[in-house]
């Protein structure tokens, strides 16, 4: 039975369930009639209706969306109690409330995440969602103040702990705050990443190693330098997602349910957001349009693009790494990765590169779920998107999917990696890459005719080059034969790896007149 199944069971919400033990029920209703709720849930009818309608997903909204929008209810209350809309102790039960469900305390069995069971996924904008929070709110507010749950004439969740608001600008700011929230550890998550990369672009700078280009020998380069390039992707990622929490600091907050904040006092609607940046510690301000942003989700498509783009990446050095370490004694075979686990039920000795391939179903995963946002918040229409809530899941989920997987692989991976200098320097003479030095020397046909014969002889480039030296046939594009010391010099692999023409004396300045 999964979770879902099993909170259905334990609260007793099949019908004939509920016609038996009515001592263990409350009665509630809503404008659709009434019904039985349990009386353990600080939830009420409208979360059971929720549960009742959305069973889909098995997965309830995001804890960072749920903690967000406890902070929006407490800020609403701030707001309309000094505005003197809320009476004191309602007000003050309603913060305890708050307090209580945010940092887990005077929690019931099962803990406050228990009542939380709406399915992320659900009709109505993420009505149900904000529902479910006003109820539990209120019900803890009722306790606070000496009653029984579901006496909502003491605190009402509409009432009083919706007073002012409405879903459509609670839930959009709390899914703001939440994901500003999940950028901080994601970005700090790629700075981890970005510091492994280069200790190890520091310690592999004497690595030569064979270049290549669509999977074939190009020119030497430096491990070092592979993993350079790999730092400056992700040092591009980390910056990207920390200026990202610029685009998500507007919050349409006191625009009430389309943004002309109908329902809400003129000095509340002034007055909300810096409250809630108080209780936040975030530079939110009040957007510019409530009305542009009630109804348009554009913004949170440009962050998951970029959550996207740095799982673009992440999939890009993953593939590297398992291309690198792959054999190892019948592939590549350049680096080792450090050993997980055992790689196979029926190989014996194999270990396989489990770190980068759990990175890279992370990644399609973000990937899919950026698709997912894409097309939620086109789909929006007139004066709101009513698929919030699928927007909400997904970008939610692709932050903490891709910081959890980034961690593993710097920790896991990254770190533990060591090169097989001897594999690397004998793939960098057998390989045909040292001949592109002499290109620009001895002329490229000529250049492609010595590799060729050095193939079909079965000799290295080297081996090749010092038999046409010795015959002297090897010319410089002046018209001077090679010597030695100047085939030496052309072919010293680590000048490969730097500007210029290795070999090659600098040109003489010619003097002023």
């Amino acid at each position: 039975m999964n979770e879902r199944a099993n909170t259905q069971a334990n609260h007793g919400l099949h019908r004939e369930d509920l016609q038996e033990a009515s001592h263990a029920f409350r009665q509630e209703h809503d404008l659709l009639g009434e019904r039985a709720v349990p009386a353990d849930a600080y939830w009420g009818i409208h979360t059971l209706r929720a549960m009742e309608n959305f069973p889909v997903s098995g997965q309830p909204a995001h804890p960072e969306l749920l903690r967000a929008l406890v902070l929006v209810k407490k800020a609403a209350a701030q707001a309309n109690r000094a505005l003197g809309l809320l009476p004191d102790p309602v007000a003050g039960a309603i913060l305890d409330a708050c307090d209580d469900v945010f940092e887990g305390v005077h929690a019931p069995a099962g803990g406050w995440a228990a009542q939380f069971p709406v399915d992320a996924l659900q009709g109505g904008a993420g009505t149900s969602t904000n529902m479910n929070v006003n109820e539990v709110l209120a019900n803890r507010a009722i306790e606070r103040l000496g009653g029984t749950r579901g006496e909502y004439g003491r605190v009402h969740p509409l009432d009083h702990v919706n007073l002012s608001q409405s879903t459509n600008d609670v839930f959009p700011t709390a899914l703001r705050i939440a994901a500003i929230r999940l950028l901080g550890p994601l970005s700090e998550a790629f700075a981890g990443l970005q510091t492994a990369l280069q200790e190890k672009e520091n310690a592999f700078d004497d690595v030569l190693k064979v270049g290549r280009t669509q999977l074939q020998d190009a020119v030497p380069m430096l491990l070092g330098q592979e993993f350079g390039a790999w730092a400056q992707a992700v040092a591009r990622d980390r910056w990207r997602l920390y200026k990202a929490e610029e685009r998500l600091r507007q919050v349409n907050l006191g625009g009430t349910a389309i943004g002309t904040g109908l329902n809400a006092e003129r000095q509340y609607v002034f007055t909300v957001v810096e409250h809630l940046r108080d209780l936040t510690g975030l530079g939110l301000a009040r957007s510019d349009s409530m009305i542009d942003s009630t109804q348009n989700c554009d913004v949170f498509v440009e962050v998951s693009g970029l959550v996207k783009t740095a799982a673009v990446n992440l999939v890009k050095i993953a593939n590297d790494l398992r291309l690198l370490a792959s054999g190892p004694h019948a592939g590549l075979g350049e680096i080792r990765l450090p050993p997980m686990q055992a790689g196979s039920s029926i190989m014996p000795g194999k270990v396989n590169p489990v770190i980068p391939e759990m990175v890279n179903q992370a990644a399609f995963q973000v990937m899919g779920n950026d698709l997912v946002i894409t097309q939620a918040a086109a789909a929006g229409q007139l004066e709101l998107n009513a698929f919030l809530p699928v927007i909400a899941r997904n970008l939610l989920e692709m932050m903490s999917l891709l910081t959890q997987a980034t961690r593993l692989l710097t920790a896991r991976c990254i770190r533990g990696i060591e090169p097989d200098r001897e594999r690397c320097a004998s793939l960098v003479e057998q390989s045909s890459a040292l001949v592109t030095a002499l290109a620009t020397r001895i002329g490229h046909e000529a250049a492609s005719d010595a590799a060729s014969a050095a193939v079909a002889g079965g000799r290295t480039i080297r081996e090749e080059l010092r038999l046409r030296l010795a015959a002297g046939t090897l010319v410089d594009a002046d018209g001077t034969p090679f010597t030695e010391p100047m085939l030496t010099a052309a072919l010293d692999p680590i000048e490969m790896t730097r500007p210029g023409i290795p070999g090659k004396k600098p040109a003489k300045r010619r003097k002023s007149p």
